[in-house]
């Protein structure tokens, strides 16, 4: 490991003053339904160390940076770069080349942090000598649309995976949430790959734990998540977050956990039981051999299996109503099915340019 990125390690990090200033930064676009509750939970932070909160301002059709302009002009703690582009790493690493501060804080949009993750954060980066530490992701709603996605976020079913999501024991992590840095990493390892356009957060992570940076999780650092509104947006949101991801693994492969491949099988799989089904509804399966069509009529099975899986868990959702319980049925499959159908897309075409258009 060369001595440049030797200050990552646990034992190369130089030790935080015990009130270390910290960033907060944030990439926005069309978020005037949340912003400014996102921005006030980022003020209120029970911290006494040095605040400021630096935005990265994309063009918004709505009426987000007229509501940011006016905080702004109420609070000097509130800066703003411009990000022509609207892209989240571009976004990012303006905002972090505004900034001062030894820490900095990604935060988002659609998040509400809790009073103390501030204090929790910094404790957990001197504590655990991490380079990156990180919490758990409360997803919560309004409507009967929006509660459903939020159990299905927090659903093992539903995104699993990461501890994150559905929550854990503090331990050393392969990502994290949102994220709280070291500023030694943007330094040394030059800030987010702006060519990534969704999982540029992981990217990051991966170059941090090759140079032999920490990645911790610590539970008690919650963050509240409001997710997107609309089926349409729910969709598009996964089929973008699919491609990218697919873009991930043909570039680095097997450091992706297998974990991934599950959502484009199950697309396959189901697509294999229409092409199937088609063919026995045209007569077409009649002229092969009877071992044959018995061999083909499997292919039902794990589809079925995973049709009475997903009734299963919508109808033992606890603590909802029916038009809840109904949607949460709805978006299951549909983050299962666009995530893998977008993770097959990128798989044979690469990202390109593809944007979330669920923004």
């Amino acid at each position: 490991m060369s001595k440049v990125l030797e200050i990552l390690t646990p034992e190369g990090l130089p030790p935080l003053n015990e009130k270390p200033g910290v960033s907060f930064i944030m990439p926005v676009l069309n978020e005037a339904e949340h912003i400014e509750q996102a921005i006030t939970t980022i003020l209120a932070q029970e911290y006494d160390g040095d605040k400021e909160v630096v935005l990265a301002l994309g063009p918004s059709s709505d009426d987000t940076n007229a509501i940011i302009a006016a905080m702004a002009a109420r609070d000097s703690r509130i800066q703003t770069v411009d990000n022509p582009q609207a892209a989240t790493p571009i976004g990012l690493n303006l905002a972090i080349a505004a900034t001062r501060h030894p820490v900095i804080i990604r935060v988002d949009a659609h998040s509400g942090l809790r009073p103390d993750y501030t204090k929790q954060a910094i404790d957990t980066l001197r504590e655990t000598k991490a380079a990156n530490c990180g919490g758990l992701m409360l997803a919560r709603g309004t409507t009967s649309f929006q509660k459903a996605v939020a159990r299905a976020y927090m659903s093992p079913v539903g995104l699993g995976g990461p501890a994150y999501h559905s929550g854990d024991e503090a331990q050393e992590a392969e990502s994290a949430y949102l994220g709280v840095y070291r500023r030694e990493v943007f330094d040394h390892l030059g800030g987010f790959d702006e060519g990534i356009k969704r999982g540029q957060d992981w990217e990051l992570n991966l170059r941090i734990r090759t140079a032999g940076g920490r990645i911790w999780f610590n539970p008690d650092m919650e963050v509240t998540y409001w997710p997107r509104g609309t089926w349409a947006k729910i969709a598009q949101q996964f089929w973008a977050t699919g491609i990218w991801r697919a873009e991930l693994i043909r570039r680095y492969g097997s450091q992706n956990s297998i974990r991934y491949f599950a959502p484009p099988l199950l697309v396959l799989g189901m697509s294999a039981a229409v092409i199937e089904t088609l063919l026995q509804l045209s007569g077409s399966t009649k002229r092969w051999p009877k071992f044959l069509r018995r061999f083909t009529s499997l292919i039902h099975v794990p589809s079925f299996g995973y049709i009475a899986g997903i009734l299963a868990t919508a109808s033992a959702a606890k603590d909802c109503g029916r038009r809840e319980r109904f949607w949460f049925g709805i978006v299951l499959p549909t983050m299962h099915l666009c995530w893998g159908a977008g993770f097959l897309r990128g798989l044979v075409t690469g990202a390109g340019t593809t944007k979330d258009s669920s923004r």
